[in-house]
Protein backbone atom coordinates (compact mmCIF):
# COMPACT_ATOMS: atom_id res chain seq x y z
CA UNK A 1 0.00 0.00 0.00
CA UNK A 2 1.47 3.43 -1.04
CA UNK A 3 1.45 6.34 1.34
CA UNK A 4 -1.16 9.21 0.51
CA UNK A 5 -0.21 12.58 0.54
CA UNK A 6 -3.10 15.06 1.52
CA UNK A 7 -3.01 17.71 -1.13
CA UNK A 8 -4.25 21.22 -0.32
CA UNK A 9 -5.08 22.91 -3.35
CA UNK A 10 -6.07 19.93 -5.84
CA UNK A 11 -7.05 22.34 -8.05
CA UNK A 12 -3.96 24.32 -8.54
CA UNK A 13 -5.67 27.09 -8.40
CA UNK A 14 -7.32 29.57 -6.19
CA UNK A 15 -7.66 28.10 -2.84
CA UNK A 16 -11.16 29.22 -2.34
CA UNK A 17 -12.35 27.01 -5.75
CA UNK A 18 -10.53 24.20 -3.77
CA UNK A 19 -12.55 25.05 -0.45
CA UNK A 20 -15.67 25.66 -2.07
CA UNK A 21 -15.48 22.10 -4.06
CA UNK A 22 -14.52 20.54 -0.20
CA UNK A 23 -17.75 22.06 1.31
CA UNK A 24 -19.47 20.23 -1.46
CA UNK A 25 -20.75 17.49 0.51
CA UNK A 26 -21.82 19.51 3.30
CA UNK A 27 -23.89 21.52 1.11
CA UNK A 28 -25.90 19.04 0.16
CA UNK A 29 -26.46 17.85 2.89
CA UNK A 30 -28.06 21.30 4.65
CA UNK A 31 -29.48 21.76 1.28
CA UNK A 32 -31.31 18.21 1.38
CA UNK A 33 -32.46 18.47 5.11
CA UNK A 34 -33.50 22.56 4.79
CA UNK A 35 -34.80 22.83 1.53
CA UNK A 36 -36.06 19.51 0.10
CA UNK A 37 -36.94 17.97 3.30
CA UNK A 38 -35.06 14.65 2.10
CA UNK A 39 -34.71 11.83 4.85
CA UNK A 40 -32.22 12.07 7.17
CA UNK A 41 -29.97 8.87 5.60
CA UNK A 42 -30.88 9.50 2.47
CA UNK A 43 -28.79 13.30 2.66
CA UNK A 44 -26.56 11.23 4.86
CA UNK A 45 -25.57 8.91 2.17
CA UNK A 46 -25.78 11.08 -0.94
CA UNK A 47 -23.35 13.42 1.24
CA UNK A 48 -21.17 10.18 2.08
CA UNK A 49 -20.93 9.48 -1.88
CA UNK A 50 -20.24 12.71 -2.81
CA UNK A 51 -17.49 13.22 -0.74
CA UNK A 52 -15.76 9.57 -1.38
CA UNK A 53 -15.82 10.67 -5.13
CA UNK A 54 -14.69 14.48 -4.60
CA UNK A 55 -11.48 12.29 -2.38
CA UNK A 56 -11.08 10.17 -5.35
CA UNK A 57 -11.03 11.47 -8.66
CA UNK A 58 -10.04 15.69 -7.07
CA UNK A 59 -8.16 15.19 -3.88
CA UNK A 60 -6.31 11.71 -5.72
CA UNK A 61 -7.00 9.75 -2.67
CA UNK A 62 -6.36 5.81 -4.05
CA UNK A 63 -10.10 4.43 -4.09
CA UNK A 64 -9.20 1.53 -1.52
CA UNK A 65 -7.95 4.18 1.12
CA UNK A 66 -11.03 6.17 0.55
CA UNK A 67 -13.77 2.73 1.06
CA UNK A 68 -11.60 1.84 4.18
CA UNK A 69 -11.73 5.53 5.99
CA UNK A 70 -15.39 5.48 4.93
CA UNK A 71 -15.04 1.68 7.09
CA UNK A 72 -13.52 3.64 9.77
CA UNK A 73 -16.13 6.67 9.84
CA UNK A 74 -19.06 4.19 9.86
CA UNK A 75 -17.51 1.93 12.94
CA UNK A 76 -16.70 4.47 14.86
CA UNK A 77 -20.51 5.65 14.46
CA UNK A 78 -21.37 2.43 15.51
CA UNK A 79 -18.86 1.81 18.67
CA UNK A 80 -18.51 4.32 20.64
CA UNK A 81 -21.70 6.77 19.38
CA UNK A 82 -24.26 4.19 18.71
CA UNK A 83 -23.40 2.09 21.05
CA UNK A 84 -24.31 5.37 23.56
CA UNK A 85 -27.31 6.39 22.12
CA UNK A 86 -29.26 2.61 21.92
CA UNK A 87 -28.11 1.76 25.37
CA UNK A 88 -29.60 5.18 26.63
CA UNK A 89 -32.79 4.36 24.84
CA UNK A 90 -32.75 0.91 26.18
CA UNK A 91 -32.71 2.06 29.51
CA UNK A 92 -35.34 4.68 29.06
CA UNK A 93 -37.77 2.11 27.62
CA UNK A 94 -36.98 -0.18 30.31
CA UNK A 95 -38.47 2.59 32.48
CA UNK A 96 -41.71 2.94 30.10
CA UNK A 97 -41.98 -1.10 30.31
CA UNK A 98 -42.96 -0.48 33.76
CA UNK A 99 -45.66 1.73 35.57
CA UNK A 100 -42.88 3.77 37.16
CA UNK A 101 -42.21 5.44 33.54
CA UNK A 102 -45.60 6.86 34.61
CA UNK A 103 -45.00 7.92 38.52
CA UNK A 104 -41.58 9.50 36.81
CA UNK A 105 -44.22 11.81 35.10
CA UNK A 106 -46.07 12.32 38.41
CA UNK A 107 -43.12 12.90 40.11
CA UNK A 108 -42.14 15.65 37.14
CA UNK A 109 -45.20 17.39 37.64
CA UNK A 110 -45.20 17.31 41.06
CA UNK A 111 -42.42 19.64 41.13
CA UNK A 112 -43.90 22.06 39.06
CA UNK A 113 -47.08 21.77 37.21
CA UNK A 114 -45.56 24.20 34.42
CA UNK A 115 -43.92 23.38 31.47
CA UNK A 116 -41.79 26.12 31.20
CA UNK A 117 -39.78 25.17 34.29
CA UNK A 118 -40.22 21.83 33.66
CA UNK A 119 -37.69 22.86 30.82
CA UNK A 120 -35.73 24.12 32.70
CA UNK A 121 -34.95 22.03 35.25
CA UNK A 122 -35.32 19.17 33.12
CA UNK A 123 -33.33 20.32 29.44
CA UNK A 124 -31.13 22.51 30.77
CA UNK A 125 -30.01 21.72 34.39
CA UNK A 126 -30.62 17.67 34.60
CA UNK A 127 -29.37 17.55 30.67
CA UNK A 128 -26.53 19.44 31.40
CA UNK A 129 -25.75 16.40 34.59
CA UNK A 130 -26.05 13.52 32.05
CA UNK A 131 -23.61 15.85 29.49
CA UNK A 132 -21.47 15.75 31.97
CA UNK A 133 -21.60 12.29 32.57
CA UNK A 134 -22.24 10.56 29.58
CA UNK A 135 -22.37 12.88 26.21
CA UNK A 136 -22.91 11.88 22.99
CA UNK A 137 -26.55 12.10 22.35
CA UNK A 138 -27.52 10.56 25.72
CA UNK A 139 -28.81 13.37 27.40
CA UNK A 140 -30.91 14.71 24.24
CA UNK A 141 -32.37 11.15 24.38
CA UNK A 142 -33.30 11.11 27.82
CA UNK A 143 -34.29 14.51 28.26
CA UNK A 144 -36.85 14.38 24.93
CA UNK A 145 -37.99 11.10 26.58
CA UNK A 146 -38.65 12.92 30.45
CA UNK A 147 -40.32 15.45 28.62
CA UNK A 148 -42.84 13.76 26.88
CA UNK A 149 -44.01 12.07 30.03
CA UNK A 150 -44.43 15.45 31.79
CA UNK A 151 -46.68 16.39 28.94
CA UNK A 152 -44.86 18.44 26.58
CA UNK A 153 -45.83 17.74 22.71
CA UNK A 154 -43.32 15.50 20.68
CA UNK A 155 -41.63 18.02 18.97
CA UNK A 156 -41.40 20.57 20.59
CA UNK A 157 -39.62 18.30 23.51
CA UNK A 158 -37.07 17.42 20.91
CA UNK A 159 -36.45 20.64 20.09
CA UNK A 160 -35.98 21.94 23.62
CA UNK A 161 -33.63 18.71 24.40
CA UNK A 162 -31.77 19.80 21.29
CA UNK A 163 -31.03 23.81 22.08
CA UNK A 164 -30.63 22.66 25.74
CA UNK A 165 -27.68 20.59 25.00
CA UNK A 166 -25.68 23.48 24.17
CA UNK A 167 -23.99 25.41 27.09
CA UNK A 168 -22.44 22.43 29.03
CA UNK A 169 -20.93 20.47 25.73
CA UNK A 170 -17.92 22.29 25.91
CA UNK A 171 -16.90 20.73 29.01
CA UNK A 172 -19.26 17.56 28.94
CA UNK A 173 -18.38 13.73 28.82
CA UNK A 174 -16.28 14.58 31.99
CA UNK A 175 -14.38 17.23 29.86
CA UNK A 176 -13.40 15.14 27.52
CA UNK A 177 -13.78 18.18 24.28
CA UNK A 178 -11.03 20.60 26.10
CA UNK A 179 -9.11 17.61 26.87
CA UNK A 180 -8.94 16.80 23.22
CA UNK A 181 -8.29 20.23 22.18
CA UNK A 182 -5.52 20.49 24.41
CA UNK A 183 -4.01 17.33 23.56
CA UNK A 184 -3.99 18.36 20.13
CA UNK A 185 -2.86 22.60 20.57
CA UNK A 186 -0.35 21.59 23.37
CA UNK A 187 -1.53 24.51 25.67
CA UNK A 188 -2.19 23.74 28.74
CA UNK A 189 -5.37 22.19 29.75
CA UNK A 190 -6.04 24.42 32.99
CA UNK A 191 -5.68 27.45 30.24
CA UNK A 192 -7.32 26.17 27.47
CA UNK A 193 -10.47 25.10 30.22
CA UNK A 194 -10.01 28.96 31.91
CA UNK A 195 -10.51 30.41 28.81
CA UNK A 196 -13.21 28.20 27.71
CA UNK A 197 -14.95 28.98 30.73
CA UNK A 198 -15.06 32.60 30.13
CA UNK A 199 -17.23 32.63 26.69
CA UNK A 200 -19.61 28.90 27.77
CA UNK A 201 -21.24 30.75 30.71
CA UNK A 202 -22.45 33.31 28.59
CA UNK A 203 -24.79 30.85 26.46
CA UNK A 204 -25.97 29.50 29.96
CA UNK A 205 -27.28 32.84 30.76
CA UNK A 206 -29.09 32.98 27.43
CA UNK A 207 -30.29 29.53 26.80
CA UNK A 208 -33.11 28.94 29.65
CA UNK A 209 -34.99 32.15 28.65
CA UNK A 210 -34.57 30.68 24.91
CA UNK A 211 -36.09 27.22 26.07
CA UNK A 212 -39.21 29.15 28.11
CA UNK A 213 -40.24 30.96 24.85
CA UNK A 214 -39.72 28.14 22.51
CA UNK A 215 -42.21 26.46 24.93
CA UNK A 216 -44.48 29.46 25.70
CA UNK A 217 -43.24 32.32 23.56
CA UNK A 218 -43.09 36.01 24.98
CA UNK A 219 -45.59 35.29 27.66
CA UNK A 220 -43.52 32.28 28.85
CA UNK A 221 -40.45 34.57 29.30
CA UNK A 222 -42.36 37.45 30.74
CA UNK A 223 -43.92 35.05 33.45
CA UNK A 224 -41.09 32.67 34.08
CA UNK A 225 -38.32 34.21 33.72
CA UNK A 226 -37.22 34.84 37.44
CA UNK A 227 -36.45 30.57 37.18
CA UNK A 228 -34.75 30.68 33.61
CA UNK A 229 -32.24 33.51 35.26
CA UNK A 230 -31.90 31.90 38.38
CA UNK A 231 -30.83 28.43 36.58
CA UNK A 232 -28.70 30.60 34.08
CA UNK A 233 -27.08 32.37 35.87
CA UNK A 234 -25.94 30.03 38.72
CA UNK A 235 -25.16 27.54 36.40
CA UNK A 236 -22.96 30.39 34.49
CA UNK A 237 -20.76 31.50 38.13
CA UNK A 238 -20.43 27.49 38.52
CA UNK A 239 -19.23 26.49 35.81
CA UNK A 240 -17.06 30.01 35.22
CA UNK A 241 -15.51 29.20 39.37
CA UNK A 242 -14.79 25.19 38.67
CA UNK A 243 -13.15 25.48 34.82
CA UNK A 244 -10.85 28.58 36.10
CA UNK A 245 -10.24 27.26 39.53
CA UNK A 246 -10.76 24.19 40.62
CA UNK A 247 -10.96 20.55 38.82
CA UNK A 248 -12.06 20.71 34.76
CA UNK A 249 -13.61 17.42 34.95
CA UNK A 250 -16.22 18.25 37.39
CA UNK A 251 -16.99 21.61 35.91
CA UNK A 252 -20.61 20.29 34.64
CA UNK A 253 -21.04 18.17 37.16
CA UNK A 254 -21.63 20.95 39.77
CA UNK A 255 -22.59 23.84 37.94
CA UNK A 256 -25.88 21.55 36.75
CA UNK A 257 -25.94 20.49 40.43
CA UNK A 258 -25.64 23.77 42.10
CA UNK A 259 -28.37 25.37 38.74
CA UNK A 260 -30.75 22.49 39.75
CA UNK A 261 -30.72 23.24 43.50
CA UNK A 262 -31.20 26.78 42.97
CA UNK A 263 -34.07 26.78 40.91
CA UNK A 264 -35.69 24.43 43.45
CA UNK A 265 -35.21 26.62 46.22
CA UNK A 266 -36.61 29.34 44.50
CA UNK A 267 -39.50 27.88 43.78
CA UNK A 268 -40.03 27.43 47.45
CA UNK A 269 -40.67 30.84 47.31
CA UNK A 270 -42.21 31.78 43.94
CA UNK A 271 -44.17 30.43 41.43
CA UNK A 272 -45.60 31.64 37.73
CA UNK A 273 -48.63 33.53 38.40
CA UNK A 274 -50.55 31.33 35.67
CA UNK A 275 -48.50 28.23 35.08
CA UNK A 276 -48.66 26.48 31.44
CA UNK A 277 -50.41 23.13 32.46
CA UNK A 278 -49.24 20.01 31.46
CA UNK A 279 -52.62 17.89 31.57
CA UNK A 280 -54.29 19.25 28.33
CA UNK A 281 -51.04 17.54 26.30
CA UNK A 282 -51.20 13.95 28.08
CA UNK A 283 -53.13 12.02 25.46
CA UNK A 284 -50.11 12.67 23.67
CA UNK A 285 -48.31 10.86 25.61
CA UNK A 286 -49.62 8.02 24.55
CA UNK A 287 -49.75 8.00 21.00
CA UNK A 288 -45.80 8.46 21.18
CA UNK A 289 -45.49 5.76 24.02
CA UNK A 290 -47.00 3.65 21.36
CA UNK A 291 -45.03 4.66 18.54
CA UNK A 292 -41.79 4.00 20.55
CA UNK A 293 -42.98 0.27 21.75
CA UNK A 294 -44.18 1.25 25.19
CA UNK A 295 -45.40 -1.19 27.86
CA UNK A 296 -48.87 -3.16 26.99
CA UNK A 297 -50.73 -5.86 27.93
CA UNK A 298 -49.56 -8.56 25.25
CA UNK A 299 -45.86 -7.79 27.06
CA UNK A 300 -46.62 -8.30 30.30
CA UNK A 301 -46.55 -4.83 31.30
CA UNK A 302 -48.27 -3.73 34.71
CA UNK A 303 -49.45 -0.86 32.97
CA UNK A 304 -48.75 1.60 30.03
CA UNK A 305 -46.86 4.82 30.82
CA UNK A 306 -49.63 6.92 30.48
CA UNK A 307 -51.50 5.30 32.64
CA UNK A 308 -49.33 5.11 35.51
CA UNK A 309 -49.29 9.36 34.36
CA UNK A 310 -53.20 9.38 35.63
CA UNK A 311 -52.83 9.95 38.91
CA UNK A 312 -55.22 7.06 39.99
CA UNK A 313 -54.18 5.25 43.81
CA UNK A 314 -52.21 2.36 43.45
CA UNK A 315 -53.26 0.44 47.06
CA UNK A 316 -50.40 -0.92 48.95
CA UNK A 317 -47.40 1.13 47.33
CA UNK A 318 -47.12 3.97 49.05
CA UNK A 319 -48.69 6.17 46.16
CA UNK A 320 -50.83 8.92 47.31
CA UNK A 321 -53.11 8.61 44.42
CA UNK A 322 -53.46 12.43 43.78
CA UNK A 323 -50.43 15.04 43.46
CA UNK A 324 -46.92 14.08 44.82
CA UNK A 325 -46.28 9.80 44.45
CA UNK A 326 -44.87 8.66 47.83
CA UNK A 327 -41.31 8.69 48.73
CA UNK A 328 -40.85 5.42 47.76
CA UNK A 329 -42.49 5.76 44.46
CA UNK A 330 -40.32 8.80 43.35
CA UNK A 331 -37.26 6.71 44.62
CA UNK A 332 -38.20 3.81 42.52
CA UNK A 333 -39.12 6.38 39.63
CA UNK A 334 -35.69 8.15 39.67
CA UNK A 335 -33.76 4.74 39.43
CA UNK A 336 -32.48 4.38 36.74
CA UNK A 337 -31.39 7.85 36.43
CA UNK A 338 -29.37 7.80 40.15
CA UNK A 339 -27.84 4.32 38.89
CA UNK A 340 -26.55 6.21 36.07
CA UNK A 341 -24.99 8.81 38.02
CA UNK A 342 -23.49 6.42 40.28
CA UNK A 343 -22.35 4.35 37.93
CA UNK A 344 -20.34 6.41 35.70
CA UNK A 345 -19.33 8.28 39.25
CA UNK A 346 -17.80 5.34 40.35
CA UNK A 347 -16.26 4.86 36.73
CA UNK A 348 -14.27 8.36 37.26
CA UNK A 349 -12.69 7.21 40.52
CA UNK A 350 -8.72 6.95 39.88
CA UNK A 351 -8.32 3.73 40.52
CA UNK A 352 -11.29 2.33 38.87
CA UNK A 353 -10.84 4.62 36.09
CA UNK A 354 -7.25 3.29 35.64
CA UNK A 355 -8.23 -0.48 35.83
CA UNK A 356 -11.00 -0.01 33.41
CA UNK A 357 -8.10 1.57 30.61
CA UNK A 358 -5.53 -1.04 31.64
CA UNK A 359 -7.94 -4.29 31.69
CA UNK A 360 -10.67 -3.07 29.36
CA UNK A 361 -9.12 -1.19 26.54
CA UNK A 362 -6.08 -1.46 23.57
CA UNK A 363 -5.70 0.53 20.48
CA UNK A 364 -5.24 -0.65 17.02
CA UNK A 365 -4.15 0.66 13.41
CA UNK A 366 -7.07 0.74 10.90
CA UNK A 367 -6.12 -1.40 8.19
CA UNK A 368 -5.39 -0.12 4.46
CA UNK A 369 -5.25 3.78 6.00
CA UNK A 370 -1.93 5.17 5.19
CA UNK A 371 -2.33 8.92 5.22
CA UNK A 372 0.37 11.82 5.81
CA UNK A 373 -0.63 15.24 5.73
CA UNK A 374 0.93 17.94 3.69
CA UNK A 375 3.66 18.73 6.02
CA UNK A 376 4.39 15.18 5.77
CA UNK A 377 3.20 13.71 9.23
CA UNK A 378 0.77 10.65 10.31
CA UNK A 379 -2.81 12.27 9.65
CA UNK A 380 -4.93 11.83 12.57
CA UNK A 381 -7.68 9.15 13.28
CA UNK A 382 -5.53 6.43 12.18
CA UNK A 383 -5.45 5.38 14.72
CA UNK A 384 -8.47 3.33 16.78
CA UNK A 385 -8.95 3.42 20.38
CA UNK A 386 -11.44 0.48 21.89
CA UNK A 387 -11.92 1.22 25.07
CA UNK A 388 -15.44 -1.73 25.78
CA UNK A 389 -15.35 -1.80 29.30
CA UNK A 390 -15.04 1.77 30.68
CA UNK A 391 -16.94 3.67 26.78
CA UNK A 392 -20.31 5.55 27.56
CA UNK A 393 -22.43 2.87 25.79
CA UNK A 394 -20.58 0.19 28.20
CA UNK A 395 -21.45 2.05 31.38
CA UNK A 396 -25.05 2.70 30.31
CA UNK A 397 -25.51 -0.56 29.58
CA UNK A 398 -24.31 -2.01 33.15
CA UNK A 399 -26.65 0.25 34.54
CA UNK A 400 -29.72 -1.19 32.84
CA UNK A 401 -28.80 -4.18 33.77
CA UNK A 402 -28.59 -2.87 37.11
CA UNK A 403 -31.93 -1.55 36.59
CA UNK A 404 -33.40 -4.87 35.57
CA UNK A 405 -32.70 -5.88 39.10
CA UNK A 406 -33.83 -3.12 40.75
CA UNK A 407 -37.43 -3.37 38.66
CA UNK A 408 -37.04 -6.94 38.76
CA UNK A 409 -37.87 -7.16 34.90
CA UNK A 410 -37.07 -11.02 33.49
CA UNK A 411 -33.69 -11.05 31.38
CA UNK A 412 -36.11 -12.41 28.47
CA UNK A 413 -38.06 -9.48 28.47
CA UNK A 414 -35.48 -6.95 28.84
CA UNK A 415 -33.68 -9.09 25.62
CA UNK A 416 -37.03 -8.46 24.05
CA UNK A 417 -37.11 -5.00 24.69
CA UNK A 418 -33.15 -4.28 23.50
CA UNK A 419 -34.50 -5.63 20.22
CA UNK A 420 -37.54 -3.36 19.70
CA UNK A 421 -34.64 -0.59 20.34
CA UNK A 422 -32.62 -1.90 17.78
CA UNK A 423 -35.87 -1.80 15.21
CA UNK A 424 -36.65 1.81 16.06
CA UNK A 425 -33.26 2.98 15.69
CA UNK A 426 -32.53 0.91 12.39
CA UNK A 427 -32.40 4.16 10.45
CA UNK A 428 -31.09 6.37 13.15
CA UNK A 429 -27.81 4.00 13.26
CA UNK A 430 -27.54 4.38 9.53
CA UNK A 431 -28.11 7.79 9.22
CA UNK A 432 -25.27 8.28 12.24
CA UNK A 433 -22.80 5.95 10.08
CA UNK A 434 -23.05 7.53 7.19
CA UNK A 435 -22.18 10.52 8.35
CA UNK A 436 -19.40 9.66 10.26
CA UNK A 437 -18.18 7.68 7.63
CA UNK A 438 -18.62 11.67 5.58
CA UNK A 439 -16.48 12.64 8.51
CA UNK A 440 -13.75 10.54 7.91
CA UNK A 441 -13.56 10.72 4.55
CA UNK A 442 -13.62 14.54 4.33
CA UNK A 443 -10.72 14.70 7.31
CA UNK A 444 -8.50 11.71 5.77
CA UNK A 445 -8.72 12.57 2.32
CA UNK A 446 -7.66 16.72 3.05
CA UNK A 447 -11.24 17.77 2.12
CA UNK A 448 -11.49 18.99 5.11
CA UNK A 449 -8.12 20.90 6.05
CA UNK A 450 -8.27 22.68 2.32
CA UNK A 451 -11.67 24.14 3.83
CA UNK A 452 -10.42 24.76 7.07
CA UNK A 453 -7.21 26.78 5.62
CA UNK A 454 -8.60 28.57 3.23
CA UNK A 455 -10.42 29.60 6.24
CA UNK A 456 -7.21 30.48 7.86
CA UNK A 457 -5.72 32.57 4.86
CA UNK A 458 -8.61 35.08 5.65
CA UNK A 459 -6.16 37.23 7.72
CA UNK A 460 -6.96 39.39 10.64
CA UNK A 461 -11.27 39.00 9.83
CA UNK A 462 -10.10 35.21 10.86
CA UNK A 463 -11.31 36.27 14.48
CA UNK A 464 -14.97 35.96 12.34
CA UNK A 465 -14.47 32.84 10.96
CA UNK A 466 -12.76 30.83 13.83
CA UNK A 467 -16.18 30.37 15.63
CA UNK A 468 -17.48 29.10 11.86
CA UNK A 469 -15.27 26.59 11.98
CA UNK A 470 -16.07 25.31 14.78
CA UNK A 471 -19.88 25.71 14.26
CA UNK A 472 -18.84 23.61 11.00
CA UNK A 473 -16.80 20.76 12.77
CA UNK A 474 -19.57 19.83 15.28
CA UNK A 475 -22.87 19.89 12.85
CA UNK A 476 -20.64 17.42 10.89
CA UNK A 477 -19.12 15.12 13.64
CA UNK A 478 -22.03 15.88 16.02
CA UNK A 479 -19.65 15.77 18.74
CA UNK A 480 -17.04 18.84 20.04
CA UNK A 481 -14.64 16.38 20.88
CA UNK A 482 -14.15 15.40 17.30
CA UNK A 483 -13.87 19.03 16.30
CA UNK A 484 -11.68 19.97 18.79
CA UNK A 485 -9.37 17.14 17.59
CA UNK A 486 -10.21 18.22 13.61
CA UNK A 487 -9.73 21.69 13.94
CA UNK A 488 -7.80 22.30 17.33
CA UNK A 489 -4.35 22.41 15.92
CA UNK A 490 -5.70 24.22 12.55
CA UNK A 491 -7.03 27.06 14.88
CA UNK A 492 -3.52 28.02 16.86
CA UNK A 493 -1.83 27.57 13.13
CA UNK A 494 -3.69 30.36 12.04
CA UNK A 495 -3.97 32.35 14.94
CA UNK A 496 -0.29 32.74 15.21
CA UNK A 497 -0.17 33.80 11.14
CA UNK A 498 -3.08 36.35 12.08
CA UNK A 499 -1.80 37.99 15.16
CA UNK A 500 -4.18 36.88 17.38
CA UNK A 501 -3.98 34.55 20.51
CA UNK A 502 -4.10 31.00 19.81
CA UNK A 503 -5.41 30.38 23.34
CA UNK A 504 -8.39 32.54 22.00
CA UNK A 505 -8.60 30.64 19.16
CA UNK A 506 -8.94 27.53 20.21
CA UNK A 507 -11.17 27.66 23.05
CA UNK A 508 -13.90 29.84 20.41
CA UNK A 509 -13.77 26.23 18.25
CA UNK A 510 -15.40 24.43 21.18
CA UNK A 511 -17.02 26.87 22.75
CA UNK A 512 -18.27 27.95 18.97
CA UNK A 513 -18.58 24.40 18.17
CA UNK A 514 -21.03 23.35 20.37
CA UNK A 515 -23.83 25.51 18.54
CA UNK A 516 -23.35 23.39 15.75
CA UNK A 517 -24.25 20.50 17.74
CA UNK A 518 -28.07 20.71 17.45
CA UNK A 519 -27.97 20.75 13.55
CA UNK A 520 -26.05 17.90 13.77
CA UNK A 521 -27.80 15.06 11.66
CA UNK A 522 -26.94 12.56 14.61
CA UNK A 523 -28.38 14.16 17.27
CA UNK A 524 -31.41 15.07 15.35
CA UNK A 525 -31.58 11.35 14.62
CA UNK A 526 -31.09 11.08 18.35
CA UNK A 527 -33.87 13.40 19.69
CA UNK A 528 -36.79 12.45 16.73
CA UNK A 529 -36.18 8.54 17.49
CA UNK A 530 -36.19 9.09 20.86
CA UNK A 531 -39.61 11.38 21.22
CA UNK A 532 -41.04 8.21 18.43
CA UNK A 533 -41.16 10.86 15.22
CA UNK A 534 -38.69 8.93 13.34
CA UNK A 535 -38.37 11.21 9.91
CA UNK A 536 -38.80 14.40 11.06
CA UNK A 537 -35.03 15.24 11.80
CA UNK A 538 -35.44 17.81 8.60
CA UNK A 539 -38.38 19.46 10.37
CA UNK A 540 -36.37 19.71 13.50
CA UNK A 541 -33.34 20.81 11.51
CA UNK A 542 -35.72 23.91 9.59
CA UNK A 543 -36.72 24.83 13.63
CA UNK A 544 -33.42 24.88 14.69
CA UNK A 545 -31.17 26.49 12.32
CA UNK A 546 -32.42 30.03 13.27
CA UNK A 547 -31.24 29.82 16.62
CA UNK A 548 -28.24 27.74 16.23
CA UNK A 549 -27.17 30.62 13.79
CA UNK A 550 -28.67 33.40 16.27
CA UNK A 551 -26.39 32.10 19.17
CA UNK A 552 -23.30 31.38 16.95
CA UNK A 553 -23.38 35.45 15.80
CA UNK A 554 -23.80 36.03 19.80
CA UNK A 555 -20.29 34.06 20.31
CA UNK A 556 -18.94 35.75 17.35
CA UNK A 557 -19.32 39.23 18.77
CA UNK A 558 -18.12 37.97 22.47
CA UNK A 559 -15.11 36.34 20.83
CA UNK A 560 -14.49 39.79 18.95
CA UNK A 561 -14.36 41.77 22.22
CA UNK A 562 -12.35 39.27 23.21
CA UNK A 563 -9.42 40.10 20.90
CA UNK A 564 -10.00 44.00 21.85
CA UNK A 565 -11.33 45.77 24.28
CA UNK A 566 -12.26 42.49 26.43
CA UNK A 567 -8.98 41.03 26.19
CA UNK A 568 -7.88 40.89 29.64
CA UNK A 569 -10.34 38.03 29.56
CA UNK A 570 -7.93 35.76 28.05
CA UNK A 571 -5.42 33.95 30.47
Amino acid sequence: MSTFHQIVDPLNGPLALSALLSALPLLLLFVMLGIFRTKAWKAAVASLVLSIALAILVWQMPPGQALSATAEGAFYGVFPILWILINALWVYKLTVATRWFGVLGDTIRSISADLRILAILIAFCFGALLEALAGFGAPVAITAAMLVAAGMKPLKSAMVALLANTAPVAFGAMASPVIALSGVTGIPLATVSAMAGRQTPFLALIVPLLLVFIVDGKRGVRQTWPAAVVGGVVFAIVQFLTSNFFTVELTDVLASIVAIAAVLLLLRVWQPAAPLDTHATEPLVESVHAQQGGASAHDGGSSSAASGASGESRPGDGSTGVGRPGTREIWMAVAPYLVIIAVFSLSQVPVVKAWLTAVGGFSFRWPALDVVDPSGKQAGSQIMRFDHLKATGTLLLISGLITLAVYRIPFGRAVRIYGDTLKVLRWTILTVSAVLALSFVMNLSGQTGTLGIALASAGGIFALLSPLLGWIGVALTGSDTSSNSLFGQLQVTAAAHTGLSPVLMAATNSSAGVLGKMLSLQNLAVAAAAVGLDGSESTLFRRLLGWSLGLLVVLTALVLLQTGVLSWMVP
